[in-house]
């Protein structure tokens, strides 16, 4: 069995539901201190943290690149509808099966494993290794990179290059990697109307009728064209309640709850403007909370990203297309400390979902290309 895939399962049987970490990152603290890392825990509100680094010989003179992941994972959902135990690594059909086999502990373990070779062959290399590691990324992610980051930026240091190992790979292992993501903003809105009977309207005034009209334009509305690096800006609804549970009441309220994806062609305030002016239009009376729970970044060409595609090719022969689609990652909170951020890993086909897997073939030229990446950048 290979040290990628014998440590990619090691770290599926740990039950790392968000937040929690369930040993993962001791047990990849332990193999990185073998390798002479400084490693340090910083715990926060019950998440746990890993910051590691190794500097090389150009001491604190020398580039930094760091691997950047997250042990957690989402919940199983029912587990009497998986195939086996999501937190039994299983081999079938040429797959690795459990939860986190894509999503992203196999990109862990492939991080570990491309720097134990690579400092094994380059025991004298002159750029520093990095491991941010963290066990709120599936969650609400305000324990976790961003307290990291923070802890890194109020001691002065900064990163040359961040490889972030989400599931970009779509079609096949290797087509994507993403060299940006949009930035999310949330609104909460409440409508206000006059509760009554629904045998007597004339008496009351139904909030979801008022606010019909202005979803209509919402969903009518371009919010932008995009550019070359972003799709065009997107609003949708999540959740919409209005009522008291019987049917012979108009409710005296109705409670929406949307989403903004939206790229580098638009601003937060543009869109909070524009949405204000579609809700003063139809004369609403109403509340709006909102959540700006990340900015677009974007990395444009250099060096990372000429290091991971040339790695992708020698590995697969495939040339990446670059990405931003998608939703949010950690990369967003890096991007304070690091102005080359990528993300690249296995297919992400499974994730998230019911019987969660890997193919068992992807996870050596996945620790090849980060090693690759290393060899490039550092050696």
């Amino acid at each position: 069995m290979s040290r990628t895939l014998a440590l990619t399962e090691s770290l599926i049987s740990r039950a790392s539901v968000t937040p929690e970490d369930k040993g993962c990152q001791a047990l990849i603290k332990e193999r990185l201190i073998t390798l002479g890392f400084n490693c340090e825990t910083i715990a926060e509100s019950g998440v746990t943290n890993l910051w590691a680094l190794k500097r090389g010989a150009h001491g604190p003179a020398g580039k930094i690149l760091a691997f950047a992941g997250h042990t957690d994972v989402v919940p199983t959902g029912p587990i009497e509808h998986w195939s086996t135990d999501p937190f039994i690594p299983t081999q079938r059909d040429g797959r690795l099966y459990g939860r986190g086999a894509a999503d992203m502990k196999s990109s862990l373990a492939a991080f570990v494993v491309a720097a134990e070779e690579f400092v094994s062959a380059h025991p004298d290399h002159r750029g520093s290794i990095g491991f941010l590691i963290t066990s709120d990324e599936e969650g609400p992610a305000r324990c976790g990179t961003i307290k990291v980051v923070e802890h890194l930026e109020a001691r002065d240091t900064h990163l040359d290059y961040c490889v972030v190992g989400e599931p970009t790979s779509e079609g096949r292992f290797g087509d994507t990697l993403k060299n940006g993501r949009r930035g999310s903003l949330s609104g909460m809105l409440t409508v206000y109307g006059i509760q009554g009977h629904v045998a007597y309207p004339h008496l009351a005034k139904n909030p979801v009728h008022l606010l019909a009209p202005a979803l209509a334009d919402f969903v009518r509305v371009t919010w932008d064209r995009g550019n070359e690096y972003f799709p065009p800006t997107t609003w949708q609804v999540s959740r919409l309640h209005a009522g008291t549970n019987v049917t012979n009441m108009i409710p005296g309220s109705a409670n929406i709850d949307f989403n903004f994806r939206f790229s580098t062609a638009t601003t937060p305030n543009e869109l909070k403007i524009q949405t204000h002016e579609i809700l003063d239009a139809h004369q609403l009376e109403y509340t709006l909370a909102w959540n700006l729970s990340g900015m677009p970044f974007l990395t444009l060409r250099g060096e990372l990203s000429s290091s991971l595609e040339q790695a992708i090719k020698a590995e697969t022969g495939i040339c990446p297309i670059f990405s931003t689609t998608g939703g949010t990652s950690d990369g967003r909170f890096i991007t304070k400390i690091c102005k080359q951020v990528i993300e690249f890993g296995p297919c992400n086909a499974s994730i998230h979902k019911v019987d969660e897997y890997i193919e068992l073939l992807h996870l050596e030229p996945l620790k090849n290309v980060y090693r690759g990446v290393l060899e490039r950048l550092i050696a």
